[in-house]
């Protein structure tokens, strides 16, 4: 996420001219970020409303992880967008992210301390609130 261009909650740019309140700051600039780390600091993001932020945290670690991890971060990351889409209010967006984060998960090698469960769960009600 660009730094210098302010966003709101759900990682839409401000206009010009828009309140500075209403822009949220964005995730640290990091080239590395261990699993365990991007695991934790998504999923705080996550319960504070900012699916954009995760989704950001995991494209992190997507880009730094071992090749055998890439697609399990990978499909966090189309989680983290699912989730935006759907804050959004963009149901079609989120329900075809959801269906290849669902999907991706599947065939991801899951790795410590990622919970698959909980990324599938609410994948499945999402998708659910959606149909």
């Amino acid at each position: 996420m660009n730094p210098e261009r302010r966003r709101d909650r759900y990682g839409r740019p401000l206009g010009h001219g828009a309140d500075p309140g209403t822009a949220y700051p964005g995730v640290p600039d990091r080239t590395f970020i261990s699993g365990s780390q991007a695991w934790l600091e998504a999923l705080a993001y996550i319960e504070q409303d900012l699916p954009f932020h995760a989704h950001e945290v995991f494209e992190q670690r997507w880009r730094c992880a071992p090749n055998i991890e890439r697609a399990l971060w990978q499909a966090l990351a189309q989680w983290g967008a699912a989730l935006t889409h759907e804050a959004r209010g963009n149901a079609i967006g989120a329900h075809r992210i959801a269906e290849r984060a669902l999907s991706g998960l599947d065939s991801a090698t899951i790795v410590e301390p990622i919970d698959a469960g909980v990324v599938t769960e609410s994948l499945s009600r999402l998708l659910a609130n959606l149909a």
